[in-house]
């Protein structure tokens, strides 16, 4: 939450800039009204860049930005996407996206993948696969890249009848774009500047489809052929994009959420694409940020298995023993319910943010076994039996522990707060460690000395001794 939200336009293709400037003003006089809102301001037609992409750009697109007042926070932000939805929702044919200033660049969090070769059963899936979200609350802002594009002229030659009048198909299409666009003959000096000069038809022999038919596609012939002799000239609305995946056609539908977490959508979008009738021809896939977080997932899983392993060799090497690190690691499970239940309260959800948590947890919870059972070790050396030592470690080891668990709880309470800007990224992770600390401290005092007496076989390994005066000895 950054207190600024922006909003992409788009209409229809073919739409003026003077409709789409009006659409914005409208959208952007709806945002003036709320108290939250700071200052506005818009762009109406974009794509001036040389790298611009024709199908996302022009006068039929614009972007509203709003800047929000100073100590707004993230249910502010939603509310005022909610009411500029509302207000887009009942202007027929504009679509929208809502967005955040971003520091990195994120895909949207649902992208499903259409991949096939046939456009025509690309679109017919994309279409029902949108409808169906459309049916759902959960969904907002969808979009698909199969739309329909800018009108244009489409000339379809026949390539027979061209051959038949000594014709080459690619000449014509070369002569037919000379006279429509033009070539650029030479270019004309005028001081430090080149202006380039452009021949082609007159505009009046160019300007409507009745002139382009009649373009003479032979002129250096004594028999001149026109266009519509070889060819249909006709006007329809083509595609505004085809795009390709590793060399195949792909229509990507893509959506933003309007609650919920990113896992639950995903199993929402499979039940929807399972009750989508899908030609043989054509596969599926979920992608976006759900494609990230499985593979952010399985690379946290990854780092907090390493973690616990590199603990436990630490461990092993300080305590010079292979069962003793064995026992304190049994506080890392015990950990991880404090941290379920602490998630499962404040109602977070599992994010990279609650791995980094845990991992960090993998290396403080430990902290209280080992001061225990170190304890426990050096009160059995001056020769206190097994159980003696346990509770004599437990009284002395009581204070320290729960001093040293405060300190950590106090310290990262506002940062489960949440105070500050960003701080919503922030919390999961304190939530985590708060909770899984908290359960794992209570829960050491009394598992860990349990799982030492059970676990610790070395006074059963003494053997009896009968000394010179008839007395028995004990001897490890």
């Amino acid at each position: 939450s950054q207190g600024e939200i922006y909003a992409d336009i788009r209409l229809t293709p073919g739409t003026p800039l003077e409709s789409t400037d009006k659409v914005i003003k409208s959208v952007d006089d709806t945002a003036r009204e709320l108290d939250i809102v700071d200052k506005t301001y818009s762009v109406a037609g974009t794509g001036n860049r040389l790298d611009a992409n024709p199908a996302e750009a022009g006068e039929n697109t614009g972007r509203l930005n709003l800047v929000l007042k100073e100590g707004s926070n993230r249910d502010d932000e939603e509310a005022a996407i909610a009411t500029l939805r509302d207000s887009m929702a009942n202007q027929a044919g504009v679509e929208y996206k809502f967005g955040r200033p971003e520091l990195f660049s994120f895909s949207t969090p649902l992208e499903i993948e259409i991949i096939g070769y046939n456009l025509n059963d690309l679109r017919r899936v994309s279409n029902s696969v949108v409808s169906r979200m459309e049916n759902s609350d959960r969904f907002a802002d969808i979009k698909t890249t199969v739309e329909e594009g800018h009108p244009e002229i489409q000339i379809h030659f026949d390539h027979e009848r061209a051959a038949r009048l000594g014709l080459v198909v690619s000449d014509i299409a070369d002569r037919v774009v000379a006279k429509v666009r033009g070539n650029v003959a030479t270019r004309y000096s005028v001081r430090d500047r080149k202006i380039d000069v452009l021949v082609r038809n007159k505009e009046e022999q160019r300007a409507s489809i009745e002139e382009i038919r009649r373009i003479i596609v032979n002129p250096q012939s004594d028999h001149p052929v026109r266009l519509e002799s070889v060819a249909e000239v006709l006007v329809a609305t083509g595609p505004s994009e085809i795009r390709r995946l590793s060399q195949e056609r792909v229509a990507i539908v893509s959506a933003n959420l309007n609650y919920g977490d990113l896992g639950a959508a995903v199993q929402e979008i499979d039940t929807i694409i399972a009750s989508t009738s899908i030609p043989v021809n054509v596969v599926t896939r979920v992608t976006g940020q759900n494609e990230a977080m499985e593979s952010s997932f399985k690379s946290m899983q990854f780092a907090l298995a390493l973690s616990i392993f590199l603990v436990y060799l630490v461990m092993a090497s300080q305590f010079e023993s292979l069962l003793h690190p064995f026992v304190i690691l049994f506080t890392i499970p015990l950990a991880l319910v404090g941290a379920v239940l602490a998630l499962l309260v404040t109602g977070t959800t599992i994010s990279v943010v609650v791995f980094i948590g845990l991992m960090m947890l993998a290396g403080i919870v430990v902290n209280n076994a080992i001061v225990l059972v170190d304890m426990i070790n050096k009160t059995r050396a001056r020769g206190l039996s097994k159980h003696e030592a346990i509770m004599e470690a437990g009284h002395a080891r009581l204070r320290p522990i729960i001093m040293t668990m405060l300190t950590t709880v106090l310290g990262l309470l506002p940062m489960a707060i949440g105070l500050g800007e960003g701080g919503e990224i922030r919390a999961p992770m304190a939530i985590t460690v708060i909770g899984g600390l908290l359960v794992a401290t209570l829960l050491t005092l009394l598992v860990i000395p349990v799982m030492y007496s059970v676990l610790d076989r070395t006074e059963l390994a003494r053997t009896a001794v009968t000394n010179d005066t008839g007395n028995l000895e004990l001897h490890s």
